[in-house]
C-alpha cells in the first residue's frame, strides 16, 4: 500500500510508506485460505457426488417401477382407460398416466397431464422405447418424468412422473450443512494458523527483539537457540556474525590502543628535544654547542622518521580493502634486488649473502617490495654489527635467514600480529608492524609466510608465492 500523492518541483509521485502484513498474520491468511480452497474443493465434490447418486437412484427407481407396471397392466377393449393396480405401481407417490390408441387415456390428477410432452408422444408413437426428462413448472417445482412402451400393445404407453421435492429439500439441508461446517472449519483454519505462527515465528520475535536491543545499546551478546530447524540456523548465524563483529571492534579497539602507546613514546621524545631547543634559543637558558645542537636535530629527524614509517603503516593495515593498485607481471628476483640496495644502505654494516632465481608473478611490485624489505630489515635489525643475513629465491620460495638469537617456539605464533614484540625487543626501533605487513602482503598474493629456525641459530623467515620460473633464454 503506497502512500498519498506527494507533489514536488511541479511533479506527482507517490509517498515513500508502504503497508505491509506482518509474518504471522500472512501465514495466518494463507493458512485460512489454504482450508478454506480445501473445504470448499471437498464441499462442493461431496455435494455434487451426493446429488448425482441421488438422481441416479431415483431414476433407477423410477425406471424399474414404470417398466413393472407397462408390462405388468393388460387394458381390455371394455376397460381402454382402467388404472394399473396400486402392486404394479409400487406407492402412491407417483402420477400416472396412460397413453393408449385413442390418446391419452387414464390420469392419476390434471397436473400430470399437463407435463406431458414430444418425448412422451414419441414413446407413445413408437419412435422410441423409452423416455426420461426433468421437468420444472412456472412455479419452479420440478418433476421427473418417464415414458416406457406396454410390452406386446403397441401404440400404448405408461407415463410416470415422480416429483423432486423431496429430493431437493434434502440437498438443500446437505447444501445448508456443508456451508456451516466448511465456515466452522475455516474459522477454527484461521484460528489454528494463527496459534501455529505465533508459536512457530518466536524465535524469529526473539531475534528481531535481540537485533533491535543491539541496535540500541551496541552491546554483542549473543542470543539462545532452540531446536535446530531453518530459524535456529539462522540464529546461530546471527550469533556467529556478532562474534565476528566483535573480535572486528576488538581488533579495531586494540589497534588504537597500540597505535596509541607506540605514538607516545616518539611525541613524547620529540616534544622534550624541541622543548629543549626552544630554552636554548631563549635568552637567560641553557647553552648547547654545535655538536649538542646537531645531535638533537639527527634525534628529531628520526623521531619524524619513525612517526612517519609508523603512520604509513598504520594507515596500510586499517584499510578494509587495499587500495587499487597496479597488477602486472613482476619478476620478484628483481623486486629483492632493490630491496636489499635499500635495506643496505640503511644498515651498512651488515653483509647481505644474496641468490634468488628468476620467478615471475602476477601482483603489486610496490607491496612485494615492501614486504620484502620489511622482511629483510627485521634481519638486519636482529643481527649483529658484522653479521651476515642470507638470502634465497628457489621455486616462488624466499628464505631470510639473520644470525641473531633466534625466535622462541612460545613466540612464534605471535610473530605476525599487529605492534606484537618480544620481551627482547621492547627497546629497539620499530613500529611493531612490519611483520603485519608481510602476511597481509602474502596473503593477498595466495601466499603464506611462517617462521623458523636458521642453521646459524638465528631467525628465519620463509615467504611462499604462487607464480612460474622464466622460460630459458626468455
Amino acid at each position: 500500500m503506497t502512500g498519498p500523492p506527494v507533489t514536488d518541483g511541479g511533479q506527482t509521485h507517490r509517498a515513500g510508506w508502504h503497508y505491509r502484513r506482518s509474518l504471522a498474520s500472512r501465514v495466518t491468511l494463507l493458512t485460512t485460505i489454504a482450508v478454506g480452497l480445501a473445504v470448499t474443493l471437498v464441499s462442493v465434490g461431496a455435494y455434487t457426488t451426493v446429488r448425482k447418486q441421488l438422481q441416479d437412484s431415483l431414476d433407477q427407481q423410477l425406471i424399474e417401477r414404470a417398466e413393472a407396471a407397462a408390462t405388468s397392466y393388460v387394458p381390455s377393449d371394455s376397460l381402454p382407460y382402467a388404472p394399473p393396480s396400486p402392486a404394479a405401481v409400487g406407492a402412491g407417490d407417483v402420477d400416472v398416466v396412460l397413453l393408449s390408441n385413442y390418446g391419452v387415456g387414464y390420469a392419476t390428477s390434471d397436473r400430470a397431464r399437463t407435463l406431458l410432452g414430444a418425448p412422451e408422444r414419441a414413446v407413445h408413437v413408437g419412435k422410441r422405447s423409452m423416455s426420461l426428462r426433468t421437468v420444472t413448472t412456472d412455479g419452479g417445482a420440478k418433476y421427473r418424468v418417464v415414458a416406457v412402451g406396454m410390452v406386446g400393445q403397441p401404440g400404448w404407453a405408461l407415463v410416470m412422473i415422480q416429483s423432486l421435492e423431496d429430493r431437493d429439500r434434502l440437498l438443500s439441508r446437505l447444501g445448508l450443512v456443508t456451508l456451516l461446517f466448511g465456515g466452522l472449519g475455516v474459522v477454527v483454519a484461521g484460528i489454528a494458523g494463527w496459534a501455529v505462527a505465533r508459536n512457530g515465528l518466536r524465535p524469529v520475535r526473539n531475534l528481531t527483539s535481540a537485533a533491535e536491543e543491539i541496535a540500541r545499546t551496541e552491546e554483542l551478546r549473543p542470543i539462545p537457540i532452540e531446536g535446530d530447524d531453518e530459524v535456529a540456523r539462522l540464529g546461530s548465524a546471527f550469533n556467529q556474525m556478532l562474534s565476528a563483529l566483535d573480535a572486528s571492534r576488538e581488533r579495531q579497539r586494540r589497534l588504537v590502543a597500540d597505535a596509541g602507546h607506540e605514538l607516545r613514546t616518539p611525541l613524547t621524545s620529540l616534544r622534550t628535544n624541541i622543548d629543549l631547543l626552544t630554552q636554548a634559543e631563549a635568552p637567560g637558558g641553557p647553552s648547547l654547542d654545535d655538536a649538542q645542537r646537531g645531535e638533537l636535530l639527527d634525534d628529531i629527524r628520526g623521531q619524524i622518521e619513525e612517526l612517519t614509517t609508523l603512520i604509513g603503516d598504520l594507515t596500510e593495515l586499517s584499510r578494509e580493502a587495499p587500495p587499487a593498485a597496479v597488477v602486472e607481471q613482476v619478476d620478484l628476483s628483481e623486486v629483492i634486488d632493490h630491496a636489499v640496495v635499500r635495506v643496505q644502505r640503511r644498515a651498512p654494516g651488515v653483509t647481505f649473502d644474496v641468490h634468488v632465481e628468476p620467478w615471475v608473478l602476477v601482483g603489486e611490485s610496490n607491496a612485494l617490495e615492501r614486504a620484502i624489505t620489511n622482511l629483510l630489515d627485521n634481519a638486519a635489525k636482529w643481527s649483529p654489527p658484522d653479521g651476515r643475513v642470507t638470502v634465497r629465491l628457489d621455486n616462488g620460495v624466499l628464505t631470510v635467514d639473520d644470525q641473531g638469537p633466534g625466535i622462541r617456539e612460545e613466540d612464534r605464533p605471535h610473530v605476525f600480529e599487529r605492534f606484537w614484540r618480544a620481551r627482547e625487543s621492547r627497546t629497539m626501533p620499530g613500529s611493531g608492524l612490519g611483520l603485519s605487513i608481510v602476511a597481509q602482503v602474502a596473503e593477498r598474493h595466495a601466499g603464506t609466510v611462517h617462521v623458523d629456525t636458521s642453521p646459524d641459530g638465528g631467525a628465519r623467515l620463509v615467504l611462499t608465492l604462487p607464480g612460474a620460473k622464466v622460460p630459458t633464454g626468455a
